[in-house]
């Protein structure tokens, strides 16, 4: 979603870098390509200048810290400041909550509900939901089926219309829950009907936290939607949905202002494993392209066994085709993978988007086409001709441009890969990570 403003930022700090003498005219073309940039992803115009101001006083008055240099200095500056615009990190005690959950109709919430209480449920925390929402036809069947998946208890009650009655038998029902998830009604607009209902609703159920899920594409209305639903119950936390798709996103970000809290996840998929809980200072440093290790060898933690990964052969230069296959089928474990590149601080490089490419249907293809290679041709695919293109495509019913394709890609990732082999010091610390996972 944000890729034109990490871009965008990216060009900016590059451009400073490159100065000879860091003075005021240097800052102020900073500003103003930090200013361009963050307009053009829709954020709020006032905090842009807010933002512009601070990094422009504080380059041109503080002193750079001993042992570092002025350019240094202000792309700190940068940085820190751009992690106080998406907020502070949301800190919850991970036992005994009630956690209401606020948003217009179309906003993503239900979804957000039950990916959130699998998140909890993967910690090993106990977690249950209460259906709330009486408005919308199905929602109760929906985030039931959502909930049965992966064994979350869920409680709502279809042919009643009051949601406070719901809630309140839903205390009861499920007492001993640790954390206690409230899915309420959405409408497409901020009714006053709508507001006093989880004001109520907020009361009954003395919340812990009340967290509001904002649409990614929502623009600059998020800040409104935000302002009246913390006026109503103060919000606390904000859920950012459809973070994967092609909005700018800056309203979004923008909206976080209006409550003074932080974000607490960002949903980046449509299943109920896509959903990342979310630090500001990871996540500006990937906008920056400065990668987030510590993302990534906590996802390594939570998704890969032992000996399923590799990264060492990833970055060598013997990789064959059976190498890859079992690269990318622990690597698909998880997450996309470009989200999963998103992690790794390659700087100014940029892994061609084609070796980012990989669904789990063609790794269903690679798989059957590499089922009919030879031991030879997966330990050393550069024996593979003409003929033995069409062998292999025979024997896995499919064309000889499939075997092509997957052997391209072959390629394409071992370039990209053995590029980053020796590049950063960063990764290498990385891989000796993972090495202590696996």
């Amino acid at each position: 979603m944000l890729e034109g403003l990490g871009s965008n930022l990216k060009d900016a700090l590059k451009k400073l870098a490159g100065k000879t003498v860091i003075d005021k005219v240097a800052v102020d073309e900073l500003v103003k390509d930090l200013q361009r940039a963050l307009i053009q992803a829709d954020v709020n115009v006032k905090q842009v200048m807010q933002l512009s101001q601070a990094i422009k006083k504080r380059s041109l008055d503080e002193e750079p810290p001993r042992g570092t240099t002025v350019r240094e200095h202000v792309l700190r500056i940068v940085y820190e400041e751009l992690v106080k615009l998406v907020g502070m990190p949301v800190e919850i005690n991970l036992s005994h909550q009630i956690i209401l959950m606020a948003g217009l109709q179309g906003s993503g919430k239900t979804t957000s509900v039950a990916k959130i209480a699998r998140y909890f449920q993967r910690k090993g925390i106990k977690t249950g939901v209460i259906c709330a929402d009486t408005f919308r036809p199905g929602a109760y069947k929906q985030i039931k089926t959502l909930c049965d998946k992966v064994h979350v208890p869920c409680f709502g009650d279809p042919d009643e219309s009051d949601a406070r009655v719901i809630v309140k038998a839903g205390l009861e029902q499920l007492k001993g829950i640790e954390i206690l998830l409230i899915d309420t009604q959405g409408r497409h607009a901020l009714e006053d009907e709508l507001i006093q209902e989880i004001i109520d609703l907020n009361a009954i159920t003395h919340a812990t936290h009340r967290w509001l899920v904002i649409d990614a594409a929502l623009g600059q209305q998020a800040r409104d939607q935000a302002r009246r639903f913390h006026e109503a119950i103060g919000i606390d936390g904000v859920i950012i949905t459809k973070m994967d798709g092609t909005a700018k996103g800056g309203g979004a970000l923008s909206a976080v202002g209006e409550t003074g809290s932080g974000i607490v996840f960002v949903g980046m998929g449509e299943t109920i494993e896509d959903l990342e809980w979310f630090d500001p200072d990871g996540f500006i440093s990937r906008l920056l392209g400065m990668g987030d290790i510590k993302a990534l060898v906590e996802r390594v933690q939570e998704s890969i066994k032992e000996d399923e990964f590799d990264p060492n052969a990833m970055m060598s230069g013997k990789f064959s085709l059976r190498d890859m296959y079992k690269q990318l089928e622990a690597v698909n474990k998880m997450g996309p993978l470009k989200q999963v590149m998103s992690m790794l601080p390659l700087g100014g490089m940029d892994v061609p988007a084609e070796a980012l490419d990989v669904t789990a249907n063609k790794m269903g293809r690679y798989r059957i086409i590499m089922d009919s290679m030879t031991s030879e041709e997966l330990d050393d695919p550069s024996v593979i001709s003409g003929p033995r293109v069409h062998r292999i495509a025979r024997g896995a019913g499919g064309t000889p441009e499939e075997v092509r394709e997957l052997l391209k890609y072959y390629k394409t990732m071992k370039r990209a890969f053995k590029g980053l082999k020796g590049g950063d010091k960063n990764i290498q610390r990385l891989m000796k990570r993972f090495s202590r996972v696996s």
